[in-house]
């Protein structure tokens, strides 16, 4: 079952930091400034809360946030330093484990792991934000990205972590609402903008 929460911008830091383990969300936004606006509740409130982020992100889009984040006062160096804040290439992590244009289960699970091996170093709870759907979804892999998010959301169950997912709602058509629907289904709570 999806639950689906209504986002207020006074509401993400409290949204963000009552996020409990295993939840995976996925996020359909029109507008980028909404969309970093909830990326960045997420990042934050986890650093706040002590938790290993791990962003899997294009590089537009880790540069936006490490530019909010920095006026928002946190400490990026510290974090990055201590694996509280590990940032990645989306394109190259779905390099790792794309074999033919369809993610390999084993491959993805060793690229992943090796991240939340290091985002939990000394006990930590572990939220990750991955991009690679969105990515694949625009390239017209439907099927391989609902593939992907099944391997993560099995990932996030048996690894025990929050997992954000997030795509621009212009990469839905008519044609993709079966897909749509399926996408939506792999994940816990469906964010509304």
């Amino acid at each position: 079952m999806v639950a689906i929460v209504s986002q207020q911008p006074s509401r993400f830091d409290v949204f963000w930091g009552e996020i409990a383990p295993c939840e995976h969300l996925v996020q359909l936004y029109a507008e980028e400034g909404v969309f970093l606006d909830s990326l960045e509740g997420f990042v934050a409130g986890g650093i706040k809360a002590g938790d290993g982020v791990i962003l899997i992100a294009t590089p537009a889009h880790l540069r936006a946030l490490d530019e909010r984040l920095a006026i928002r006062g946190v400490d990026l160096d510290f974090a990055r330093s201590r694996d509280r804040y590990i940032a990645v290439d989306a394109e190259a992590t779905l390099s790792k484990f794309m074999v033919d244009g369809w993610p390999d289960e084993v491959r993805f699970k060793q690229a992943v792991h090796d991240l939340i091996e290091r985002a939990r170093r000394g006990g930590r709870r572990v939220r990750a934000f991955g991009e690679m759907v969105a990515l694949m979804w625009a390239r017209g892999h439907n099927a391989a990205t609902v593939h992907l998010e099944h391997l993560w959301h099995k990932l996030c169950q048996d690894e025990a972590f929050s997992l954000f997912c997030a795509y621009p709602r212009s990469g839905f058509t008519e044609e993709a609402s079966t897909s749509l629907q399926a996408i939506c289904d792999a994940h816990s709570k469906v964010i509304a903008d």
